[in-house]
């Protein structure tokens, strides 16, 4: 009898589950096959990347929307680290509801777009935005559907580069995992350098997780929490954000969750504790930052049952506790990487809490009230006014296939 993560594959596909179930299971070889594509299509990316990245006053905006914009959230503090520059993580909701506060300067800019199926109305209105609100613009589109409209408008290799994704991160589930998880990846070694050692590591972490964890978020699921907090802090902190959005999704909003920095919980956040709340806590590798996530984990065991507090951490004997989730052999790598199996554990909880709520997690909303590709958002036109004795962005709307979205017309660019 064939089985995935623990299940039976006919009792998956009966409870509208098997989609998810298998891009979650599938990451650690998508992640290898995004390995292998690095290091063959690496010499291209590098051509578009390397001048860009030899000017001192380039701006790295990472964007994207939801799981998408999270991406960014997990990138950026390793990118600035990395390449000594500005990288601002800024979701595309943001660009497109106020594109002259998210490019108030008018400096060199790579937008960097991370989109699952480049087809959610946001998408290519933000990269549109960027290019003519900003004198210099540069596009590196990073996604997991070749034939989005996000892709097909940015084939200009003089001005735009795209990193496809294998098929397979192309998720048909409603929940990003494997293509948050991919896209992830994929911008750490395009901008960062191809590492072939740092993928296996990853993959051989991941599938110790994929193949000992399931039965413990089936026995947390089982428990019948009402809410989640996610804590990281750092990087991690997307990451638990991430985290948090995956339960939210799977759940339908049936169980609340929410994420939160360790030193920022103390500060309200820490009201939402009560006996039906389970906290994970991921802790950072970096020595310093791993301190604060400790002692919240030492504070938490004191003003909750210890059974509702879950550690993921890449560090084998810092927090040994029998629900200690060790990442192993990974205890060295940057909080980036780190967030690749680390979010596998949030994807695993999320798929578990759903199937006992008797939810089928490939489309937790039959009805249609929440969309795989968000739906029924009207791009509305930049007034001229807004920024009075300058020439603006001036936007028509135009209905979209998927949605609504407004292309930008030819108006001449902020000098």
């Amino acid at each position: 009898m064939s089985t995935l993560l623990g299940h039976d594959l006919d009792d998956l596909r009966q409870r509208g589950a098997l989609d998810t179930s298998r891009e979650i299971a599938q990451q650690p070889a998508v992640w290898r096959q995004i390995g292998r594509l690095a290091a063959e299509s690496g010499s291209a990316t590098t051509a578009f990347l390397k001048p860009l990245l030899e000017r001192p006053d380039l701006r790295i905006v990472l964007t994207g929307a939801g799981t998408s914009a999270y991406v960014g959230e997990v990138l950026a503090p390793t990118l600035r680290r990395r390449l000594g520059r500005r990288v601002d993580a800024v979701p595309t909701t943001d660009i497109v509801a106020d594109p002259l506060a998210c490019f108030a300067e008018d400096v060199p800019t790579l937008l960097v777009s991370f989109a699952r199926s480049g087809d959610s109305p946001e998408s290519v209105t933000a990269t549109e935005l960027a290019s003519q609100v900003l004198t210099d613009c540069w596009h590196l589109v990073v996604t997991c559907n070749e034939h989005g409209r996000l892709a097909a408008r940015h084939t200009d290799p003089s001005s735009a580069h795209v990193l496809l994704l294998p098929e397979a991160a192309n998720d048909r589930g409603f929940a990003m995992t494997s293509s948050f998880t991919g896209m992830v990846l994929a911008a750490l070694l395009a901008l960062g350098g191809p590492d072939e050692e740092l993928v296996e590591r990853l993959a051989t972490a991941a599938e110790q997780i994929l193949a000992t964890r399931p039965a413990a978020a089936a026995d947390l699921a089982a428990r019948g929490y009402s809410r989640i907090v996610y804590l990281g802090s750092g990087i991690l902190h997307g990451a638990a954000r991430e985290s948090a959005l995956k339960v939210l999704e799977l759940t339908a909003g049936r169980v609340v969750a929410m994420a939160e920095s360790a030193l920022a919980f103390r500060h309200g956040p820490k009201s939402v504790l009560n006996d039906q709340t389970l906290v994970v806590s991921y802790e950072s590798n970096d020595p310093y930052t791993s301190q604060y996530d400790r002692d919240m984990v030492a504070e938490l065991l004191r003003v909750v049952p210890e059974r509702n507090l879950v550690a993921v951490t890449g560090q084998a004997g810092h927090l040994a506790r029998p629900d200690a989730w060790t990442l192993p052999g990974i205890e060295d790598v940057d909080d980036a990487a780190l967030a690749l199996p680390a979010v596998i554990c949030a994807q695993l909880i999320g798929l578990h809490f759903s199937l006992a709520l008797g939810l089928t997690p490939d489309n937790p909303f039959p009805g249609g009230e929440v969309n795989r590709v968000v739906q029924g958002a009207i791009m509305h036109p930049l007034p001229a006014s807004v920024r009075p004795g300058q020439q603006q962005v001036r936007i028509r709307a135009v209905p979209a296939r998927t949605g609504d979205r407004a292309d930008v017309s030819s108006g001449a660019r902020r000098r």
